[in-house]
């Protein structure tokens, strides 16, 4: 099984971005990152989740790590009924950010993923290092802009 801890960080919300992506494989550590000029939190959350799967060419078991509760309970509890429902919430409004949603539950279909909820400034240092790698990297889009 593969480890994938992931975290997405926002300079103003909306705002420069930056995501990170920490894949632990047979004792190896793989960072990726990534941003955008104008994005959001939720976003650059999702967006490192998407990331952080697209590596995996083939069907793989992964369990992510993720300090974002609208991403965890977004992919494990809401999305089956924003498909059942086109892609609308609860109370008949569009899904926010659904092209990401759709990109993200693409990649859910293909890979055997689980989701573990670690909390956020808790110490769990893969968590810290995707913490700051996001946050770096949002950094240097706002220089960009």
């Amino acid at each position: 099984m593969v480890k994938v801890y992931v975290d997405g960080a926002c300079l103003g919300n909306p705002g420069p971005g930056g995501w990170a992506v920490l894949i632990l494989e047979d004792d190896k550590e793989h960072i990726i990152t990534g941003g955008a000029f104008f994005t959001t939190n939720n976003q650059m959350e999702l967006e490192a989740v998407i990331q952080g799967l697209s590596v995996f060419k083939e069907p793989t078991e992964i369990t992510i790590f993720c300090d974002s509760e609208y991403v965890i309970k977004g992919a494990t509890e809401w999305l089956p009924n924003w498909k059942k429902r086109g892609y609308k919430t609860s109370d008949g409004k569009p899904v926010k950010n659904r092209e990401l949603w759709e990109r993200l539950d693409a990649l859910l279909q293909k890979h055997k993923v689980s989701f573990k909820k670690v909390l956020a400034h808790s110490g769990d240092l893969f968590n810290e290092k995707v913490d700051q790698i996001a946050k770096k990297s949002a950094e240097k889009w706002k220089k960009n802009t």
